[in-house]
């Protein structure tokens, strides 16, 4: 992972550079080196147009829950600490955070909407979960501060992603992800992503690798979206992106092999033999699956490779908590 080595006395400076341009790395943390920092970047050629120089270093991640830890920090001159332990964790969605203020905190609201704008100043709106709606799985929202508005311009992985949360289903949480899967892909592979939404896989993929990506979507708003952040990024992107609004279950059994697919599955879809149908190489199969049953999820993946003539590899990893002893975990699956 990159780095960039930048005198003490500049690292603030260039860090808020770094993140007006979208390439600096905040899933990892900055090191201190005698006179220098490191600073953690994406790896993109923007970073040595910078004139620092760019190692090749293994920078800590910082933990997950840092940012919750330092709104909790703000807080706490102002909540006990029993109505600390009220707390939900919450997301940043471009300009605008998400979150969830259970029946114990309804008193502090003005409380929680002041400690999220010192913690994050750039915030115009604050907004409540409410419940998922809908085949597309829509959250229900209400607006409990700032301009009456969900949509927003999330920046992330040197991409910008236009959302509109009242329309689209988003996870800000799955930017680590999408990284990691942009670092495994290699220029010149044909990629496919299946439920696609906004495009944010596809976008951040196309960002550093040239390749040929087919998404596809059923949903005609985040299709719409989609196709506005592929002109909104239209300079940033080294690969190609083809958009085909349709159901994947009908539209991919017409479509060829690729060498990767990227199935960000939505919650209660089977996709797996139609996903790893299409698959040449490599899959990567997104789904919620308790912790006890992730040994069986593993070997039912080999058992499909197995009914489709394929032999396979299966590594399963957790990506999030989803509820207690439940994740989203995925399955990188290598096809030999």
């Amino acid at each position: 992972m990159p780095a960039l080595k930048v005198p003490k006395r500049e690292a603030e400076p260039v860090k808020r550079k770094l993140k007006s341009l979208g390439i600096y790395d905040g899933k990892r943390r900055p090191r201190r080196e005698g006179d220098f920092v490191l600073l953690p970047v994406v790896g993109d050629e923007m970073v040595r147009s910078l004139g620092y120089e760019v190692l090749p270093v293994e920078l800590p991640l910082r933990p997950e829950r840092q940012i919750y830890k330092n709104l909790e920090s703000v807080l706490a001159e102002k909540l006990s600490e029993d109505e600390l332990r009220h707390l939900r964790r919450y997301d940043i969605v471009g300009d605008i955070a998400v979150v969830q203020i259970p029946p114990e905190l309804e008193h502090r609201v003005d409380d929680i909407v002041w400690g999220l704008r010192k913690v994050h100043p750039f915030i115009r709106v604050v907004a409540q979960k409410g419940f998922h709606e809908g085949k597309f799985r829509i959250r229900d929202y209400s607006i409990i501060w700032g301009e009456k508005r969900l949509e927003t311009i999330h920046r992330e992985n040197g991409v910008e992603i236009k959302v509109d949360l009242s329309r689209v289903f988003f996870n800000p949480r799955m930017k680590g992800e999408r990284y990691r899967l942009a670092q495994l892909v290699r220029d010149g592979e044909r990629v496919l992503v299946p439920f696609a939404g906004v495009l944010p896989y596809a976008l951040v993929i196309a960002r550093y690798r040239r390749v040929k990506i087919t998404a596809v979507e059923l949903n005609r708003e985040a299709y719409e979206l989609g196709l506005e952040n592929i002109e909104l990024n239209r300079k940033r992107l080294k690969g190609e992106i083809e958009f085909i609004h349709g159901d994947a279950f009908e539209v991919l059994p017409e479509l060829p092999t690729y060498d990767r697919v990227i199935s960000p599955t939505p919650r209660g879809i089977d996709a797996l033999a139609l996903t790893l149908s299409k698959a040449e190489r490599w899959l990567h199969y997104y789904d919620f699956v308790g912790e006890a049953e992730i040994e069986n999820f593993r070997r039912r993946i080999i058992e499909e490779c197995s009914s489709q003539g394929k032999e396979c590899e299966v590594r399963v990893k957790k990506v999030s908590d989803f509820k207690p002893h439940v994740f989203k975990v995925c399955a990188d699956v290598v096809v030999r």
